[in-house]
């Protein structure tokens, strides 16, 4: 019996390979600090609850594929108060940002395709480019650097005959990077110049920590063939296991071999979907007190590394991520060694370990993407485990 390539050619999550660890420290009694999944523990607003509640067709009948109605007008709403009109036809219902990447790569890219993409990166960008036949070619950036990735220099040396699209997620995950206006402007300029398709993952749009005003590729009018939005209700709203997410673009031949993928997956959860649209009736006083709590939590969790002799890392303007790099020899003999090794008082702590984020070989090996996703107290002592383990493990691997 035979593997496909391209199922070999792709990786298992970075952030869930440990997974077995975690169960057996578990089993042993350990207390786990969780930093290495960014599954938020915000309450998910009531009225998702409501929506469902108040659910009372006879029949749990099948949406249409594109999506319902309801959904879509929610996300037109959204939109509409960013300044951004899209028509009905030009959003389409995906079961998770998930879904909307995985059809959009398979729509856009053929074998030996390329995609440009800032590392570090999602890792699932991998999944996704790949099992499309695609390839992935990285602009590399540093921790000294803060990440940073939009010059025009540094896409023209990525790009070549082949390219098909840049793609990148602003704010950024596992950065935090926020783009700037200027670095919007220079990306869309240069997408536009090379007729490429520019795919923004903006599934964090809302968590910015400088008062920055809420940016989308979608803003630029001149990119109505290029741009191409991904969206969800995923860490918007707290709502990760609603599974809703949304492809956005104006480009009407896209917007149809995209929806042969949306009919031949049959449809996105009905109730997901009614739910889901209740979420976009919360005001921006929700958005105002999550935004504090994940800048407190940032802030302690910067100030906490900054304190960790060897440690680089760049303040982060926004998600709930940060990479840092550690002054250890491979971040992941450190993770298995604090799940299998280690403990204080019973406590440990898991991240999600660099080098998957990366596809430059050798990239991110120090390195490490922590989710502020845990209340202030749990984060400081997180924080606390992690430069403990530091001190502990560099003594026994010397």
């Amino acid at each position: 019996m035979k593997i496909s390539q391209k199922a070999q050619a792709c990786n298992l999550s970075p952030m869930r390979k440990f997974h077995p660890y975690a169960v057996e420290a578990k089993a042993k009694g350990k207390k786990i600090y969780h930093l290495n999944i960014g599954q938020p523990d915000i309450e998910t607003p009531p009225n998702y609850y409501y929506a469902i509640q108040n659910f009372d067709n006879p029949v749990l009948e099948y949406a249409a594929s594109p999506g319902m109605p309801v959904l879509i007008n929610a996300i037109q709403h959204y939109y509409d108060k960013l300044g951004i009109h899209y028509e009905e036809n030009e959003i389409l219902i995906t079961t998770g940002g998930s879904e909307a990447l995985q059809m959009l790569m398979l729509s856009i890219l053929d074998e030996g395709s390329e995609v440009i993409i800032p590392e570090p990166f999602y890792p699932n960008y991998n999944t996704f480019v790949k099992s499309a036949g695609g390839v992935i070619r990285p602009i590399t950036t540093t921790p000294e650097g803060g990440y940073r990735y939009a010059f025009r220099e540094k896409l023209e040396e990525a790009y070549n005959e082949n390219t098909r699209a840049i793609m990148f997620t602003n704010p950024g995950n596992p950065t935090g990077v926020v783009l700037t206006p200027e670095e919007l402007r220079t990306i869309a300029d240069f997408a536009k110049e090379h007729e490429l398709y520019v795919i923004g993952d903006e599934v964090y749009r809302e968590f910015v920590y400088g008062g920055e005003n809420l940016a989308t590729i979608g803003q630029f009018p001149e990119l109505a063939d290029n741009a191409v939005i991904i969206d969800s209700v995923s860490k918007r709203f707290s709502a990760c296991g609603a599974r809703i997410g949304a492809i956005i673009t104006r480009n009407k031949e896209l917007q149809q071999n995209l929806l042969k993928f949306c009919q031949a997956r049959l449809s996105v959860a009905t109730l997901d979907q009614v739910a889901s649209a209740a979420l976009y009736r919360v005001g921006p006083d929700y958005f105002e007190k999550v935004r504090k709590e994940y800048k407190l939590r940032r802030d302690t969790c910067y100030k906490k590394l900054l304190e960790i002799p060897g440690v680089v890392v760049k303040e982060p303007q926004g998600a709930f991520y940060m990479m840092a790099a550690l002054p250890v020899d491979n971040a992941d003999s450190f993770q298995k060694w604090l799940l299998t090794d280690f403990d204080d008082n019973g406590d440990t702590v898991m991240f999600a370990p660099g080098e998957g984020f990366y596809a430059t070989p050798g990239r991110g090996l120090n390195e490490i993407r922590i989710a502020y996703v845990l209340k202030q107290q749990d984060l400081e002592r997180a924080m606390d485990l992690l430069a403990l383990g530091i001190k502990k493990y560099n003594e026994t691997h010397k």
